[in-house]
């Protein structure tokens, strides 16, 4: 089925994927499948639900197995050490069959409550519905300043539309998670591949909830490393800083030039010299890193762009050819797969 296109979307059932990473909450996570349960009970479709443990040192894994033995529309995901949130997210998304899937974090903060909302707005055209925070219960000032800056920052050093106030807490249509599964890249940030994909996205507002049990993973040393990595990830803009220092020292050559000669001041004649050499070197960094970007992008291997839907009087979408001989990336109707080991049961198709 091609979701992608809204006539097609199932107006009542089919299938809804839940994906959900974990990493040591095992004093949540049986809370958080029970409320879960109430919210997939309303929707009319059928349901899938992914834990992916991601290494867990506490026994999270064991609360995991007793879900998946009592309910079979579990299925849980160990990996073999902790890799990541990002990782985990991108492992769920392989795994994951559902027309539509959610993204959703195991500790409660974004409530499931507000999943019928997002399926609302997906089955009258959306192809992603990301969860856009009103307000951050339990979060220190401090933290909430930081965020908002980073990520007003963050929206001017991509060249994409990028929201923001969202996290990870999202609904995406089939076409959109086979489009990301497809990339081939290894380090990722899955807020930006999401953006970079296109489609069509609306946002859904709601109240973020403090934790009610457990700890953040996050410490300030961890999120500035995650900021750190999305800007060198997902933009080029910090090297174009490059090319302004560059030209701030060949101005400044300029002016300590022009002043040793209506001077005649050996001292700015140094200065001028140092500057317009200094200019040099870093214009020559730039240059190289000109080269490393571009060599970076192309190892990324991402398609020159993704193809949403095809249209013709003259045949059907699943009928037409896909371009030969160029990076387009066409969402196919396919399941991708996964090696890592999985626990539990899968729902009739």
């Amino acid at each position: 089925m091609n979701t992608a296109d809204p006539n097609t979307r199932p107006q009542a059932g089919g299938l809804l994927s839940i994906v959900i990473p974990c990493h040591n909450e095992a004093e949540i996570i049986q809370a958080t499948h029970r409320r879960l349960q109430q919210v997939l009970a309303s929707t009319g479709m059928d349901h899938e639900v992914i834990y992916v443990d991601d290494g867990s040192r506490d026994h999270t894994l064991r609360e995991l197995e007793k879900i998946a033995a009592s309910d079979p529309h579990v299925t849980v995901v160990e990996l073999s050490r902790n890799f990541g949130q990002q990782a985990a997210m991108s492992v769920g998304l392989s795994e994951a069959r559902g027309d539509a899937t959610v993204i959703l974090d195991a500790d409660l903060q974004d409530p499931p409550e507000v999943i019928p909302q997002m399926l609302t707005r997906w089955r009258k055209g959306a192809d992603v519905v990301y969860g856009q925070r009103r307000t951050r219960e339990g979060e220190t000032a401090f933290k909430l300043i930081t965020a908002s800056l980073f990520h007003r920052l963050f929206r001017k050093l991509v060249p994409y539309r990028m929201p923001v106030d969202t996290g990870d807490f999202k609904l995406l249509d089939r076409a959109v998670v086979e489009a990301i599964c497809q990339l081939p890249e290894k380090r990722r940030y899955m807020r930006t591949l999401v953006a970079w994909s296109g489609f069509k996205q609306e946002p859904v507002l709601y109240d973020r909830e403090a934790r009610s049990a457990g700890e953040t993973k996050y410490s300030p040393l961890k999120l500035l490393r995650l900021a750190a990595d999305a800007i060198m990830i997902s933009s080029d803009t910090p090297l174009r800083f490059v090319w302004a220092a560059a030209g701030l020292l060949l101005f400044a050559a300029g002016v300590a030039g022009l002043s040793a000669a209506i001077a005649a001041s050996t001292a700015a004649g140094i200065v001028a010299g140092i500057a317009f050499v200094g200019s040099v070197q870093v214009a020559a960094t730039a240059i190289v890193g000109e080269y490393a970007v571009r060599g970076y992008r192309e190892a990324q291997g991402r398609p020159t762009a993704i193809t949403r839907r095809l249209l013709s009087s003259q045949a059907t979408e699943a009928s037409m050819p896909h371009p030969q001989g160029c990076d387009v990336f066409v969402a196919p109707d396919q399941e991708v797969a996964s090696s890592v080991h999985r626990i539990g049961h899968r729902p009739a198709a």
